[in-house]
């Protein structure tokens, strides 16, 4: 079944848009769908993990339905046989994700962006090859919401924190729920009143300060007493890694109250994007961090976008905004519609300059692309009609 017939798109419209992307230099590519699925249980984030369509090999190899496209492309590019850079790439047809209600057969169309080295530029021409693929389809009233993690990033190495909360607080970009309950434990707020909870501390309290070839060896133990070979496609090494890491934060999340503080205020942040620029130039100054590097770069991105015809005021900055994939590591973007009818965006992308290399690159590739939701796109044309 094609994207056409599963979301109801114009399907002379789905071809005009890749024939757009096409153009711009994207060679359309179908990589598998059957994936291996230790990669996308290594650097796709908890909520992708969790949702995975899970199978086995003849070999006994863990195998996934694919569940995006940006680690398949790039395992494509990768694959090839002396791979050239930049490269560029589009593709339409199915994701898999398991979800509470409906198919987890998702269709979805976008492109991806490796190797340039005018980021923002870039930035600029995927977000505006992916507005006028809107256009294409007819979805209006749309508004465009950006965040950046290197801006996060700036802020963490510019607070008196453990490295290790640095990294936790990070990795939880774009889950806000999640990033509050640290911050608030890191600043001792948090309720410690739960009995399973209290057991847990104690465990990990006992870990910490220990030999960790001792620790590592005595979560080994545990887990195989328990006849526990693997929880969430994690090995008993990978949990033992994350017990020990719980135990450091656990020892370390007390007397941060202040970097909390500066934290939740840059969190905080939301303007429009011509005023995003002086926020944060204003929170640097306020909280005494040098942030001028990234807010150069996003300056610059602002400028670049300007030139493509998507001007700052069409854009919402909010500090706290990510996208949840463990490999986005840069400005993101999603682009939603107006009707409240749509839950979820239309398209989402981002900057993920260390994907290729984790997948095997010889050299640091800076990359950038979007998905669109088909479906989505749809259900969006038919609110607004």
């Amino acid at each position: 079944m094609t994207a056409a017939q599963t979301t109801g798109l114009d399907p002379n419209k789905i071809e005009a848009v890749l024939a757009a992307f096409r153009d711009a230099g994207h060679e359309f590519v179908n990589p598998p769908i059957l994936q291996p699925a230790d990669v996308f249980l290594d650097l796709t984030g908890e909520d992708i993990r969790r949702r995975l369509y899970l199978t086995q090999g003849s070999n006994g190899t863990d195998l996934c339905l694919r569940p995006d496209f940006t680690i398949p492309v790039c395992r494509h590019h990768v694959a090839a046989d002396k791979p050239s850079l930049p490269a560029a790439y589009c593709y339409n047809g199915p994701v898999f994700r398991q979800r509470p209600d409906g198919l987890g057969e998702i269709p979805q169309l976008g492109a991806e962006s490796l190797g340039r080295k005018d980021t923002a530029e870039a930035d600029a021409d995927l977000l505006a090859l992916s507005v006028s693929a809107l256009q294409t389809f007819g979805a209006t009233g749309t508004s465009i919401r950006i965040g950046d993690e290197t801006l996060l990033a700036a802020v963490l190495s510019g607070l008196d924190l453990p490295a290790v909360w640095k990294r936790r607080l990070r990795d939880l970009f774009g889950e806000t729920d999640k990033l509050t309950a640290a911050i608030d434990r890191m600043a001792g707020s948090a309720s410690a009143n739960d009995d399973s909870r209290d057991v847990r501390l104690g465990f990990l309290s006992a870990l910490e300060g220990a030999d960790p070839t001792a620790a590592h060896a005595v979560v080994e133990d545990l887990l195989s007493i328990a006849g526990i070979s693997a929880v969430g496609g994690r090995t008993p090494s990978e949990i033992a890694d994350r017990f020990l890491e719980q135990a450091a934060l656990a020892s370390g999340g007390r007397g941060h109250a202040q970097a909390a503080v500066t934290l939740r205020a840059y969190l905080a942040l939301k303007a429009d994007g011509d005023n995003a620029v002086a926020s944060l130039r204003s929170f640097g100054t306020d909280h005494s961090l040098d942030l001028e590097e990234p807010i150069a770069a996003f300056e610059c991105r602002l400028s670049a976008l300007a030139a493509k015809g998507i001007e700052p005021s069409r854009l919402s900055f909010a500090a706290d905004f990510g996208r949840r994939l463990d490999y986005y590591s840069g400005f993101v973007f999603e682009i939603h519609s107006a009707s409240d009818q749509i839950a979820g965006p239309l398209v989402g992308g981002g900057r993920y300059d260390r994907l290729l290399t984790l997948l095997g690159a010889g050299e640091n590739v800076p990359a950038i692309g979007f998905s669109m939701w088909l479906d989505r796109i749809a259900a969006s044309i038919g609110a607004d009609s």
